[in-house]
């Protein structure tokens, strides 16, 4: 599932492949775009927001793309097979002399003004892995709803940007409440607390590690995550069969001894 590490991970890879090099491909296949050609453009950067890829070029174009749920870039050398889907899912086709970068199944993909991006990101709030990052805004502004809970509020992208639902999980398990917990009921010191934490993760998941995403240190099979996915097997601090419940349509998880606070 797409969110702020794996993002910054795509980000590194595509800018690896395309930044400093020529197009000689170009192919956006989605109707808006379908007659724009990018072909002997120089990549200059791809830089992550968020959850969202920021493909720059000379000439101030920016290819904006967000992958939600399914989408994915997927970089390819000359001559390699391309693998990610059946070509009917390619919405993206970058190439330059050495590699190609496809994007499958990607529902956000526009090319606009580069001076213009913030009409794309603009709302975002402090990147957790960007330059940007600022913890004590990040708390300010989970705070600003303070009868909201605190689930929905970790994945509002306007309070902070990179976190989705497995570390909307895991960070309320580490914060030892239920994701349905009013952020104006947690301590003072809490919220401080959360976003450093939620910083620390996403950073320590964006290396190169081969395996899944670990939250918990544990490198051993089934042990990377805390609660996340693990509905009805025990939780690996006190044992307590985990629980399952939807938080505004998606599911989340929360062990019932160690976190306190209101469940559905």
């Amino acid at each position: 599932m797409p969110e702020g590490d794996s993002i910054r991970r795509a980000a590194t890879r595509l800018h690896t492949a395309l930044a400093g090099r020529t197009l000689t491909r170009s192919d956006l296949r989605v109707p808006r775009f379908a007659l724009a050609d990018l072909t002997g453009r120089v990549t200059l950067d791809v830089t992550p927001r968020g959850k969202h890829l920021l493909a720059r070029f000379e000439g101030g174009l920016t290819l904006h793309s967000h992958l939600r749920m399914d989408g994915a870039w997927h970089v390819f050398a000359a001559g390699e097979k391309w693998r990610g889907g059946p070509d009917h899912e390619i919405r993206a086709v970058l190439g330059t002399a050495d590699h190609t970068a496809v994007g499958y199944r990607l529902p956000v993909l526009e090319l606009i003004r580069t001076a213009e991006e913030d009409r794309a990101v603009g709302h975002l709030g402090p990147d957790l892995l960007g330059p940007d990052w600022d913890p004590a805004l990040a708390a300010a502004h989970l705070l600003a709803a303070p009868e909201r809970a605190l689930g929905e509020a970790l994945l509002d992208q306007r309070n902070l940007a990179g976190i989705g639902n497995i570390y909307k999980s895991e960070l309320c398990f580490l914060a030892q409440v239920t994701p349905w917990t009013p952020v104006g009921t947690l301590p003072e010191s809490a919220l401080p607390r959360l976003a450093a934490a939620a910083h620390r993760l996403l950073s320590a998941n964006t290396g190169d590690r081969p395996g899944p995403r670990n939250t918990t240190g544990i490198h051993r099979p089934g042990q990377d995550l805390f609660v996340y996915g693990r509905a009805h097997r025990p939780c690996l601090r006190c044992g307590t069969p985990v629980r399952e419940a939807p938080q505004d349509g998606r599911p989340t998880y929360w062990c019932p001894r160690c976190q306190q606070g209101p469940t559905p």
